[in-house]
């Protein structure tokens, strides 16, 4: 496990790195695929994968980790899968129920949530198509009071995640909302063609 202080400086420098990259990036969605391609490798616990029961499936998933951010849709009936790492390509730009797991709780509450391990969690819903998560963590994005989506990372090892990844991912997640309103992506989701992508209202 990383100290604290490690983990600190390192998403100190992590957060410079990024916010210059997202600054720079072309579109909102590449702006915030800056965030999701980072967030992972830098939080979590590498040794929680060699638990015993590590997993939540048998044999363990080839992929481990996946982040993404779910962006509310102007119309506030669905989550938008936005910049999606290590989800299968299909469920890119996938609307997601609103109410839907756990986003739907950030949505409800505007307040982050840890789950340590999702084995202990009955409400927990797989959404993620590539493994079934055993730990996940889900910070708010918000601008001037308004609620814009929730950033997600899970890893399928349970028990990956604490309280100060939780505080590293919170940080980025305020990154993230404020690069995507600069690069104007409220007025591209305004725009964005829905007619034809696919829609979840469920779980697996």
């Amino acid at each position: 496990m990383t100290d604290f202080a490690t983990l600190a400086q390192e998403a100190v420098l992590a957060f410079a790195r990024i916010s210059a990259e997202g600054a720079a990036a072309r579109t909102p969605e590449d702006a915030l695929w800056c965030v999701t391609r980072g967030l992972p490798t830098l939080v979590g616990d590498p040794a929680a994968a060699l638990a015993p029961n590590a997993f939540r499936e048998n044999p363990p998933p080839a992929i481990a980790h996946a982040a993404t951010i779910f962006l509310r849709m102007p119309d506030g009936r669905h989550h938008l899968i936005s910049a999606p790492v290590n989800f299968p390509p299909e469920q890119h730009h996938e609307l997601v129920d609103i109410a839907l797991g756990h986003p739907g709780e950030v949505a409800r509450s505007h307040h982050p949530l840890l789950l340590r391990d999702t084995a202990l969690v009955p409400s927990f819903v797989k959404i993620l198509q590539a493994f079934r998560a055993g730990s996940s963590m889900f910070a708010p994005l918000m601008w001037q009071g308004r609620y814009l989506g929730v950033l997600i990372c899970a890893n399928a090892a349970r028990r990956t995640f604490g309280e100060r990844d939780l505080a590293v991912q919170i940080a980025f997640a305020n990154l993230a909302a404020a690069l995507f309103v600069a690069q104007g992506g409220p007025q591209w989701l305004e725009g964005l063609d829905t007619s034809a992508l696919p829609v979840r209202s469920a779980g697996n």
